[in-house]
């Protein structure tokens, strides 16, 4: 298996390249479960993100960095935008959203209870990656729908031509790979 290294605030990571269609590949970055990696990533962060009042990922990878930043920023929560409609949501937003890594059209929602939460806020919004910058774009109609304002776009990896990007903040970029044909 072929790896890609990033390093982090001085933590080393080798990051295994999978294959995501037939002609590109993607150093596989899985932030869950790696505790030291998310409190060091949310440390750097917090130095570079502008003022916010609330924090919204989408489920599931940005979860454990949004957690951390809330934490250190004193927030006593933040909001997760769902990837279905859950039984207890009371009349959410809904919005579509195309994701390179599952290769298929998902939603992410929101409870009425957090959009009402999310009104009138300043919002970070916050990702483990930001790629091709679908999800970033569904959880901004998110959160426009929400009456609230995008403060800003956060990520610890900006991945392929996001890098080039100068709406959103992140802490180190990871290239794409093309996949060459075997002879």
């Amino acid at each position: 298996m072929k790896y890609h290294e990033i390093v982090i605030g001085g933590l080393k990571r080798n990051l295994p390249i999978v294959r995501i269609t037939d002609d590109m590949e993607i150093a596989s970055f899985v932030l869950l479960g790696d505790c030291e990696l998310a409190i060091k990533a949310a440390e750097l962060l917090k130095e570079l993100i502008p003022p916010a009042d609330a924090l919204i990922t989408a489920e599931a990878k940005g979860i454990a960095l949004v957690q951390e930043l809330a934490r250190i920023l004193g927030m006593k929560r933040y909001i997760v935008a769902r990837k279905s409609v859950k039984p207890y949501m009371v009349d959410p937003f809904i919005t579509e959203v195309f994701s390179i890594t599952t290769q298929k059209s998902q939603i992410l929602c929101l409870d009425r209870h957090e959009s009402d939460y999310l009104s009138g806020k300043r919002v970070l919004i916050v990702d483990d990656v930001i790629s091709t910058g679908d999800s970033i774009k569904a959880m901004e109609r998110l959160v426009t729908k929400a009456g609230a304002k995008v403060a800003g776009k956060a990520a610890i990896l900006a991945e392929g031509d996001a890098a080039k990007r100068s709406d959103i903040i992140f802490l180190e970029k990871i290239p794409v790979f093309p996949v060459t044909p075997s002879r």
